[in-house]
């Protein structure tokens, strides 16, 4: 029994799904019968589901509990082939905030509970009690792996695990559907008359600026994109001069940096519920 198979097993015994690796930290590639999706791409990276190949299939999906499946005969090439062992986080109810540099775990410091750390070669895994969806990079050299993900195994680790805490949750943002144009809706001129603001020059610096501190955002995205819209509407929300036009070139600066239509509209709704509009 190879090392791995043995980490494999000794895990799964602990009620941990597992996995084999290849060279490159990736999983295995599909079976033949799935493979170009001939088996029409379920279960994969993007639909939650268990695989039922008998080989070990659809990269974090193939993760299992079940020593009888690992230690099959149709899974013994793969780990003669395996480069490491992973673990599938969400299936044991877990969350990975994987910190990729100093500067995440610098970050991580300041801002999450103390928790169950894992070192690894350039950062650290911090596990939390819970599960999410997974993503990468909700922030610069910050990942989340949980649901619909993979983790390599490097160790139990040191610390006592915490559990997940809402600021690990609210890291990401669930799309419930493909991102798309959206429409924006702007308040109506408000008392009639002309607008004291309605010159070229004040209006398009504010735009302007708001873009700017977009643009230039580092970190914080979410929060950047949030006070610039809530710096415009406050000033511009209530006289009617800011259009849709204006509110486009918002959205066009945020989404720019990386930020989703739907974001940007709860980000838009927020600063208006915020200034009561």
């Amino acid at each position: 029994m190879s090392e791995l198979l043995h980490t494999a097993l000794s895990l799964a015994a602990d009620g941990l799904p597992v996995l084999p690796l290849r060279k490159g930290k990736v999983p295995f590639g599909n079976c033949p019968a799935c493979a170009k999706n001939a088996c029409g791409g379920r279960p994969n990276m993007k639909t939650p589901g268990p695989c039922t190949c008998p080989h070990p299939c659809h990269g974090w999906a193939a993760a299992v509990p079940d020593p009888g499946v690992i230690n099959s005969s149709t899974w013994v090439r793969a780990w003669r082939d395996a480069a490491a062992v992973a673990y599938h986080p969400g299936g044991a109810d877990l969350t990975v905030v994987d910190l990729d540099n100093p500067a995440a775990i610098a970050w991580a410091r300041a801002s999450l509970p103390a928790t169950r750390i894992v070192r690894t070669t350039r950062g650290a895994h911090w596990l939390y009690q819970g599960a999410m969806q997974g993503a990468n990079g909700v922030r610069p050299g910050v990942d989340i792996k949980s649901t619909m993900a993979y983790a390599r195994w490097l160790g139990p680790g040191t610390g006592t695990m915490a559990a997940l805490p809402d600021v690990v949750r609210t890291l990401i943002v669930k799309e419930s559907s493909p991102a798309r144009p959206v429409a924006v809706t702007v308040p109506a001129l408000g008392g009639g008359g002309e607008c004291p603001h309605r010159t070229p020059a004040y209006l398009d610096r504010g735009i302007a600026m708001a873009e700017q501190r977009i643009s230039e955002a580092r970190e914080a995205v979410h929060t950047t994109v949030y006070r610039a819209f809530l710096a415009v509407l406050s000033t511009h929300g209530r006289c009617g001069c800011l259009t849709e036009a204006h509110a486009a070139r918002l959205f066009a600066a945020a989404q720019a940096k990386g930020e989703s239509p739907r974001h940007c509209t709860d980000a838009w709704t927020n600063a208006l519920t915020r200034l009561g509009l």
